[in-house]
């Protein structure tokens, strides 16, 4: 059977539209002619605009906190009994600094955004998808799912998780016209460092951080393809290889000249 299409249609929703990639993937969809829903936990007011200005057939937004269930059971009561021709699970953040001496309910609340919200909303679009034998579905991951991740704990292993989550439901659905495909970028110019308190960090401050226009379209044209999985860069590639090849200590010390607060 093949799934590679030329252009995305029909009810596309997107979480973490508000800025970033999320917002560069509302772009797409747009000037794909979508009917979009867009999900974050801020204003979307911005998000909507530029959606319109792309070409959307129709702009529906959503202001929840996806890292609880009353925000998932509100996303999916906007989406109601519609059919969801594509999911752009692009929702998530993180947390800089020494895992002890983060605060539990921030931990928990990264945990509960990036896997347990990520996989719940897959899950109850997932089945629906799978009944009609047809839908796409594109989840942020990382490249930092492949490395220990030293100062930047939590976020790596929750993305450690959704990476495999993703390769593993692929193969489950192979023999369906349901796509999943994991995009997995690496420092990417976004919101995400001011958010994750990691300004102060050799990876907050790079001049080389990918421009997320440019990683939107990797995993948007990757899934038009129906592709699995997709590296965002070519230098991400390269540190992705030598992260599953080198030691686990080896790596999580590289991560930690990168992640670790300058102050310390």
């Amino acid at each position: 059977m093949s799934k590679e299409i030329e252009k995305l249609s029909g009810l596309c929703v997107i979480t973490g539209a508000s800025s970033g990639i999320g917002l560069e993937l509302a772009k797409l969809a747009s000037a794909d002619g979508c009917d979009l829903i867009l999900a974050a936990d801020r204003d979307l007011s911005e998000g909507q605009r530029v959606a319109m200005a792309a070409g959307a057939a129709s702009v529906e937004t959503i202001e929840a906190d996806l890292g609880t269930k009353d925000g998932i059971d509100a996303l999916l009561a906007k989406i109601g009994s519609r059919p969801v021709d594509v999911l752009m699970a692009n929702a998530g953040h993180g947390q800089g600094g020494a895992f002890l001496d983060q605060n539990w309910d921030d931990i928990s609340h990264i945990i509960d955004t990036n896997v347990k919200g990520t996989v719940s909303l897959i899950h109850q679009v997932g089945q629906k998808m799978r009944t009609r034998n047809t839908g796409r579905i594109l989840v942020t991951g990382s490249i930092a799912g492949h490395l220990p991740g030293a100062f930047q704990l939590v976020y790596n292993s929750t993305k450690a998780f959704i990476d495999d989550f993703c390769v593993g439901l692929h193969n489950e659905l192979k023999e369906t016209d349901v796509v999943i495909t994991c995009l997995l970028p690496g420092v990417t110019d976004t919101q995400f460092f001011k958010r994750a308190d990691m300004e102060d960090t050799n990876a907050g401050q790079s001049d080389s951080k990918a421009d997320p226009a440019k990683v939107a379209k990797d995993g948007y044209d990757a899934l038009l393809e129906g592709d699995t999985q997709v590296v965002s860069g070519l230098m991400n590639k390269v540190q992705t290889l030598f992260a599953d090849i080198l030691p686990d200590d080896v790596v999580a010390q590289m991560h930690r000249r990168m992640a670790e607060p300058k102050g310390r």
